[in-house]
């Protein structure tokens, strides 16, 4: 596929497994932002080039679809990250072929990814950037720090030209499960709130919260726990968003997230949030709470269906207070039998994010084409579960999965629940590892993964497309 402006065509050439970036150019001179080597063909010129940030910032100059856009205009989104930097290809696909109207977000990781596959924020960019003109695509895209904890979180961020910034306060957020009292309140920093502990009980005791299908009247408990609970994160909040709003040179957009933490958010509580937030001054296009449970890596829906829709509906309803925000739907992927009724409880208005799942995706072409080096990773994996778990919510055991794969089919380990979980979550121990010769597992599983990019790319087109025609069906709504 290729990406033509009046001046110069670009496309992805492969010579075997190895990639290349390919300008076409009438006049030499249009070559020279690349970095490469050029020779005259037929009428033209042609430059052939290494995959590297100063073509990726090229390609961004000549093609503006190849620069990340606002997704906040776009009623619903989709997030799909990226752990192998190849995956992109088949996302565009599937995004083309089941995605009509959902915006994608294709450029995507968390920090905390980042760091535990030794990738820099530009990378992430880069990756996309090719992948994208990999795949042709000429509609846009978004682009997602996700699930920043830091102030250097946001300056990777913002150096490698993402627009939108997931912040993450939930380490502030208290555990309040055994009760609270005035006293924990007025403990509270005050100031750095901007507030009072008076002032904030008066501003919500006795109110009456508007859910769509039903009301809350708020106590001065109900006050007094979320203030316990959230209070402190709505100052970091403010911080991390103070930070990337004084610091962006571009529009940016925000999306607050909570949802990695033990305990539920209330109704109340996400209202709390959400009228702290916009009175220090926020702005936001999307907001994650915390969900009922149910809600793990890799795998279906585990808990109670009609708990959910309510909690959605009551969660839009409050969103829709404050002018009508996303909700965002983190641990979104492999849930297909709730995607209708999360698009329908959101009216359409949501945000799913996806990554593992993808990366499971090219671990099927690996099984099937190396599955010497499979092994490797399962090893690896299994081994590391223990720890990599604690950074997730998944309840996969290893100890019903298999030692031993001789004479196991590869892909059902893969599908089947405990041990998807457990690939899902060792990707960062098993890539940073190397197979039995001392060789980097990450670079072999790039080299499978590229030498049968087609395969992959097919695979993730359906795989990613079941994620996205549920929301494709309401995204045309305004």
């Amino acid at each position: 596929m290729t990406l033509r402006t009046d001046a110069l065509e670009a496309s992805i050439y492969y010579d075997g497994g190895r990639r290349s970036l390919r300008i076409t150019a009438a006049d030499a001179a249009t070559l020279n932002p690349f970095d490469g080597t050029a020779a005259a063909s037929g009428n033209g010129h042609v430059l052939t080039g290494p995959l590297s940030t100063a073509n990726a910032l090229a390609l961004q100059d000549a093609f503006e679809v190849l620069r990340p856009q606002l997704i906040s205009g776009h009623r619903t989104s989709v997030g799909t990250g990226d752990r192998t930097g190849l995956a992109t290809p088949g996302q565009a696909r599937a995004f083309g072929e089941s995605g009509a109207g959902v915006k994608p977000v294709l450029a995507q990781q968390s920090i905390r990814e980042m760091d535990r596959l030794g990738r820099s924020a530009r990378s992430v960019m880069d990756d996309a950037v090719f992948g994208l003109l990999e795949a042709g695509w000429d509609r846009g895209f978004g682009a997602d720090c996700d699930h920043i904890k830091t102030s250097e979180g946001i300056d990777r961020g913002l150096e490698a030209g993402f627009r939108m910034f997931t912040l993450d306060p939930g380490d502030a957020v208290a555990d309040v499960t055994a009760g609270v009292t005035r006293a924990d309140a007025e403990a509270l920093d005050w100031d750095a709130l901007e507030d009072t502990l008076d002032a904030a009980l008066a501003r919500y005791t006795g109110t009456t919260l508007d859910l769509g299908a039903r009301s809350l009247e708020v106590t001065e408990q109900d006050v007094l726990t979320a203030v316990v609970k959230y209070g402190a994160a709505v100052a970091e909040a403010m911080r991390l968003y103070r930070h990337a709003t004084s610091n962006a040179t571009d529009e940016i957009e925000i999306e607050f997230a909570v949802d990695e933490t033990p305990w539920i958010t209330s109704f109340f509580e996400h209202f709390y949030l959400a009228t702290e937030l916009r009175r220090l001054g926020a702005t936001w296009s999307s907001f994650a709470p915390r969900y009922v449970d149910g809600f793990e890596k890799g795998v279906e829906f585990r808990g109670d269906v009609d708990a959910l829709r309510a909690n959605l509906e009551a969660h839009h309803a409050i969103a829709e207070q404050f002018g009508g925000y996303k909700i965002s739907l983190h641990t979104g992927s492999d849930k297909f039998s709730i995607y209708p009724l999360c698009a329908e409880a959101t009216d359409g208005l949501v945000h799913l994010k996806t990554s593992g799942t993808s990366w499971l995706c090219g671990l099927e072409v690996v099984a099937e084409h190396d599955p010497e080096l499979f092994t490797r990773i399962w090893d690896i994996s299994r081994a590391s579960y223990v720890k990599a778990r604690a950074s997730y919510q998944v309840s996969a055991e290893e100890d019903r999965t298999p030692t031993s794969l001789a004479g196991v089919d590869l892909v059902e380990l893969i599908r089947a629940e405990d041990s998807r979980q457990i690939l899902h979550v060792g990707f960062g121990d098993s890539l940073g590892g190397t197979d039995a010769s001392g060789v980097s597992v990450h670079d072999r599983v790039l080299d499978v993964i590229a030498a049968h990019q087609e395969q992959h790319s097919t695979l993730l087109a359906a795989h990613i497309g079941r994620h996205l025609a549920p929301f494709a069906a309401v995204a045309a709504r305004v």
